[in-house]
């Protein structure tokens, strides 16, 4: 039987009006589901190194590379189950840092005499350089148990670092933290998570005692 053109635009509209009343609501964006650990702590406490803490027992701590051999007790916290990890970077009051100087012929080797006032302002300024992709910083002093001095780094937004720190006894040592992610930032699907290792880096914090 043939079947004539306004036959057909009629069905066709039948259809559309019925999909358009099909109740239909589009879900929210959301994420997987984390199961968060339960706090346990371990101690670190290395011989040779200059500073010891607790950290937590579902991390492990790894040495960062250094080809240079400046920076002997640079360690990592890793927390590979949420694909994060703390960069912890020693310095001593008093000693030497070498930093690459661009020149125009190249790079050379500048050395510098490790004050606390040059230390703190290159933690300020390693903080601050997330201002492109942060929506605010905010910095929290602290004193510990044991006399030390730091200060304590928020970084909201679409940063790569969420949480850094700096800790000294302003006279020998000086520790600086800084928590990243191995993702693209994105503060709404790392919140959760970060949050949750902020608790174990106060811990940390809170634990370190000098040598």
């Amino acid at each position: 039987m043939k079947v004539s053109l306004a036959a057909t635009i009629l069905f066709f509209f039948t259809i559309v009006s019925m999909g358009c009343n099909s109740g239909y609501t589009p879900k929210p964006r959301a994420y997987f589901k984390i199961d968060l650990p339960q706090r346990e702590y371990q101690i670190f406490n290395q011989e040779g190194f200059p500073y010891s803490f607790e950290y937590p027992v579902y991390a492990n701590i790894t040495k960062e590379v250094d080809t240079t051999g400046n920076n002997p007790y640079w360690i990592n916290v890793n927390f590979n189950r949420f694909n994060g990890h703390i960069y912890l970077s020693y310095k001593t009051i008093g000693g030497k840092s070498v930093y690459k100087i661009k020149t125009a012929t190249g790079y050379r080797d500048s050395i510098v005499s490790n004050s606390f006032e040059t230390l703190r302002e290159e933690a300020y300024k390693m903080t601050y350089k997330h201002t492109i992709k942060a929506s605010g910083i905010v910095d929290a002093v602290f004193t510990t148990d044991n006399g030390s001095t730091g200060v304590y780094f928020y970084v909201a937004g679409e940063a790569a670092t969420s949480k850094q720190f700096y800790i000294s006894d302003g006279k020998q040592h000086f520790l600086r933290g800084a928590l990243y992610f191995d993702a693209s930032p994105n503060a709404d699907s790392i919140s959760m998570v970060s949050e949750f290792l902020e608790g174990d880096i106060r811990h940390m914090i809170k634990t370190i005692q000098w040598k």
